[in-house]
């Protein structure tokens, strides 16, 4: 039983045409179905039906992220477990989401709507199964990131987060930050995967979310979306920098609607293993941002 990777996150928007253009003509990526009142998009690598849902609402916000979990089965155990920490579970039944089967639906103990989901439509990317090239058409719009990796969501009580994502779904921490009386001000959280962190939780307000990411596959994949992100006018929150913690290469930026996005790189390889990692709060500035070495509160406290 596992949580096997983010499959999507569903937001809302004011403005579902103006962010359905800067999602394919900025960022680059794919839409592959909209509806009266939402829009689907996905990278260009990404084998499942969708990894971003927007949704018509005139408040900006995010309604549910969503993970798959490994086996079909799991979504009964995890249903059990969660419903046993004090989470009250909501089945969603095949049919209810667009592309893909039955879920798993509940609220976190920092605010935010998760889901879980085994069952996910497989619509293949844009590259095909036979003799296909290594690298996507050289005509595609924008960044065109390969895939989403990862998401950050605030939460008051830091500590009580990462227990329910470690001991309830399995998780395991690779990195922390603890404040001077060793209380959890950050940690990064990965499912089975080999990635640093699939999720990320920071102190801030309990229902926020902070950002969520496209992976680049090299620095010089980040300096030309810095090109591009610029070309188009977008505004750009920190960076082109590098982390300390995760040792990624990031630019962050807004959508046009506040919804701030990552483009990211780099990292390191984490085996079952590999022992935590743990930043002081006197040494989070190169944590955060390493050649800056600055504690930014705008970039902490500025959230959706």
């Amino acid at each position: 039983m596992g949580i096997l990777r983010l499959a999507h996150v569903d937001v809302r928007t004011p403005d579902l045409d103006l962010s359905a253009a800067y999602y394919t003509e900025v960022m680059g990526l794919q839409q592959v179905a909209r509806t009266d009142d939402c829009v689907y998009l996905k990278c260009w690598d990404e084998e499942d039906h969708h990894s971003l849902r927007m949704r018509y609402n005139p408040r900006t916000g995010m309604d549910s992220f969503t993970f798959r979990v490994e086996e079909e089965d799991d979504l009964h155990e995890f249903e059990k477990k969660v419903e046993a920490y004090g989470c009250p579970t909501t089945r969603v039944s095949r049919g209810g989401a667009v592309g893909q089967g039955e879920s798993i639906r509940f609220e976190v103990p920092s605010g935010q709507i998760m889901e879980l989901v085994w069952d996910i439509e497989k619509t293949g990317n844009i590259l095909g199964k036979h003799n296909p090239s290594p690298v996507p058409p050289p005509d595609l719009p924008g960044i065109a990131p390969p895939r989403m990796d990862h998401m950050l969501v605030n939460a008051e009580e830091v500590a009580e987060s990462a227990s329910f994502f470690i001991d309830v779904l399995g998780m395991r921490m690779t990195e922390q930050v603890l404040d001077g009386n060793g209380h959890q001000l950050g940690v990064w959280l990965a499912g089975n995967t080999r990635s640093p962190h699939d999720i990320a939780i920071v102190n801030g307000p309990n229902g926020a979310l902070h950002h969520w990411a496209y992976w680049l596959d090299d620095w010089d994949h980040i300096r030309k979306a810095a090109d591009t992100l610029a070309f188009n006018g977008v505004q750009i929150d920190q960076g082109p920098t590098r982390h300390g913690v995760t040792r990624g290469n990031t630019i962050y930026f807004f959508d046009p609607l506040g919804i701030r996005n990552e483009v990211f790189t780099g990292g390191y390889w984490v085996d079952p293993d590999t022992e935590i990692l743990t930043w002081t709060e006197d040494n989070f500035g190169k944590g955060l941002f390493y050649y800056e070495n600055v504690i930014s509160q705008r970039f902490l406290r500025m959230h959706t």
